[in-house]
């Protein structure tokens, strides 16, 4: 079974913010500790935090194309028009973008939603989850562009139950086939120890609605407490309902699919 991380940040720069801890994030860190915990590959969404990060995650691609792959970004300012998705796009191990949309409007974004449709990207997104809803009418308008939700949409600062106060409007957006979530950082919202047990129920009701070929195992690695091997072992070993055929797709195969890295 191929083990693949839907979301990690590699970056050489020490600017990170204080949750993620592991900082900075280098290549040769990430191999080392893929390798020790059994990671195939992992999906590089390179840190917002380091101007430098993007170029970096093309380094990362080139030398080890066998190990990373990006979802990039680009500021979404005044002077940001569909010419950059192209720009990204011919960069090496591009194969779609991720943004952060705590400070931007989602309804303000038709034309990277256009793009996006256009060229059948896979994008990445972190949004507040009051614009889920949103979200999902955007998806409708544009069938053809594949979205990620990071997280299972959750606040990286909130553990259950407030983490999951949004699961219903998360758990609506099953309904647009072109959307998908990351459960990645899922242990940053536990209340209790190795296995968190108190995620269980949620990742349960996540996986009834969007199914295996929709829901993406990940780590979002560097601000994790506990080792990359628990992260894998958590859904490989202590999730009874997850297994067979839904558990190489869970672990791998589905994100691949998704992304188009083949």
């Amino acid at each position: 079974m191929q083990i693949i991380d839907a979301q990690i940040h590699l970056w050489e720069g020490d600017n990170a913010p204080p949750h993620h801890w592991r900082a900075p994030y280098t290549i040769e860190n990430a191999l080392r500790d893929m390798d020790e915990a059994g990671i195939d590959r992992a999906v590089n969404c390179p840190a917002i935090w380091d101007p430098g990060a993007n170029d970096y995650a093309v380094e990362a691609a080139r030398q080890h194309p066998d190990r990373f792959a990006t979802l990039g970004w680009f500021p979404l300012d005044e002077t940001a028009d569909e010419s950059l998705v192209d720009h990204w796009l011919d960069k090496p191990g591009m194969l779609g973008l991720r943004f952060v949309l705590m400070a931007t409007d989602p309804g303000e974004l038709d034309w990277l939603w256009e793009a996006a449709n256009q060229r059948e990207l896979p994008v990445g997104l972190m949004v507040w989850p009051q614009h889920l809803p949103l979200i999902g009418d955007i998806a409708a308008r544009y069938p053809q562009m594949r979205l990620l939700m990071d997280h299972l949409a959750a606040s990286p600062f909130e553990k259950l139950p407030e983490a999951a106060a949004h699961l219903d409007a998360l758990l609506a957006l099953a309904d647009q086939p072109n959307i998908a979530v990351k459960a990645t950082a899922v242990p940053s919202m536990a209340t209790d120890e190795y296995p968190y047990a108190s995620t269980h129920d949620l990742l349960r009701r996540v996986f009834d609605a969007f199914g295996a070929e929709r829901m993406f195992w990940g780590t979002d690695i560097t601000r994790m407490r506990c080792t990359w091997r628990e992260c894998v072992t958590m859904f490989t070993e202590e999730l009874p309902w997850l297994k067979g055929k839904d558990l190489e797709l869970f672990m791998g195969r589905g994100l691949a699919n998704w992304i188009g890295w083949r």
